[in-house]
């Protein structure tokens, strides 16, 4: 389904060449992984009209750091949405919300599963209503399976889903990722699906629904960690930066500080040997990467006796030369203006109701040769702002 172009007073329109163009979706998530899946979407061009509790909205408007009385947090995940406030217990607000299901492509929640049936809306009665409604859903542990109705945030499912058991130094409490992969992993899975359900309504005239987990999309990140748990019977550890597969893969100490060595096979290995000067390819204590990982402690000492004399930018730019994948260990401030970030539209500002810069966002990594990159991104909405404009654009489209 398609919708005709709108435009939204105080807001941007999403790139209007880009691949989801005409799409609409009607998005009741909140937090972090759904918005980020329709922050992606919206991203692609699609149209995402956010639908919020009334008074209070999505709980990011209140999550630090803020800007005067605005979410830098919400603003930068919300960033070029609509806004309306409906209360879906309330029959008025259900009759407007019937008329968005009616124009919808997609319908996204995060609420409990058995919520959205309480309220009229779960998948089985819309699928009936709406054929083509594809209904995505994200949860902490999915539609199905004795913990369906658990409560999750992303520290639960990074704890649950082994993610903090291989994650810190060796022989010290496990820590969490520093990002939020708990929600961010779950959001992405929820695009891919959307997409994958997007192709397949134009083959069958079908919408399906998209069930995805938070703790199921951890296990999905844990390749070597199952494949080492697999064959030998046991579950790794925590190992700091190094790779548990692959040596030497980690960081390493300069004169100055550390830096990241990643030298991923015997070729590399015997590269970086020539470039340290080091006659150590021949050596079958490090011939073959498994023989390297057998021995990768003895291996980082090595090389650690040689890197320590000189600065990490020295060894940066010696082994930069040489082929070597090596980089520099940055804070987000070095990110932030890093010449690559850069040149890659990385770092984007996020416009205020002025239409002057406000916050600083990351910019879309999917890059497409015919999609729009702007270096800006329009204003997340105010909480129930654009509602006269969707109320008027329903009763267009809707014939009353």
């Amino acid at each position: 389904m398609t919708t005709p172009d709108f435009p939204v007073s105080g807001v941007a329109p999403s790139p209007e060449t880009g691949p989801l163009t005409g799409i609409l979706i009607v998005d009741l998530t909140h937090v972090l992984a759904g918005p980020y899946a329709s922050m992606t979407l919206a991203d692609l061009g699609a149209r995402v009209i956010k639908v919020e509790r009334p008074g209070s909205g999505d709980d990011t408007r209140s999550f630090p750091p803020f800007k005067g009385q605005d979410s830098a947090y919400f603003a930068t995940i919300n960033h070029g949405k609509e806004s309306i406030a409906l209360d879906l217990k309330s029959p008025e607000a259900c009759v407007v919300f019937n008329k968005l299901l009616s124009q919808a492509d997609v319908v996204l929640e995060n609420y409990r599963p058995g919520v959205m049936e309480r309220l009229g809306f779960g998948w089985e009665e819309l699928h009936k209503r709406f054929p083509k409604l594809i209904y995505g859903a994200v949860s902490g542990f999915g539609h199905s399976g004795p913990d369906s109705q658990r409560p999750a945030y992303d520290m639960v499912v990074q704890a649950r889903g082994g993610v903090m058991s291989i994650t810190g130094e060796r022989n010290r409490d496990p820590v969490r990722v520093g990002a939020s992969i708990g929600d961010i992993a779950a959001g992405m899975f929820l695009a891919q699906g959307v997409l994958a359900a997007l192709l397949e309504v134009q083959k069958t005239g079908l919408g399906q629904k998209v069930d995805i987990a938070m703790l199921d999309s951890q296990l999905a990140l844990l390749e070597h960690a199952i494949a080492i748990t697999s064959v030998t019977g046991e579950a790794p550890r925590p190992s700091g930066a190094r790779h548990p597969s692959i040596t030497p893969f980690e960081t390493f100490h300069a004169e100055d500080g550390l830096f990241v060595i990643a030298a991923g096979n015997d070729a590399l290995f015997a590269t970086l040997c020539t470039a340290l000067e080091l006659p150590l390819a021949q050596d079958p204590r490090f011939a073959t990467n498994p023989a390297r990982c057998e021995n990768a402690r003895l291996l980082k000492r090595l090389i650690e006796a040689v890197t320590i004399d000189r600065p990490a930018d020295y060894w940066i730019s010696r082994l930069t030369e040489a082929g070597i994948p090596t980089g520099p260990i940055q804070d987000v401030a070095q990110v932030l203006k890093d010449p690559q970030i850069l040149a890659r539209n990385m770092v984007v500002d996020v416009l205020d109701e002025d239409g002057a810069p406000a916050y600083v966002a990351a910019g879309n990594p999917i890059k497409m040769s015919g999609l729009q990159d702007p270096k800006t991104r329009a204003p997340a909405p105010r909480l129930d702002g654009n509602r006269q404009a969707i109320l008027d654009w329903l009763e267009q489209v809707s014939g009353g």
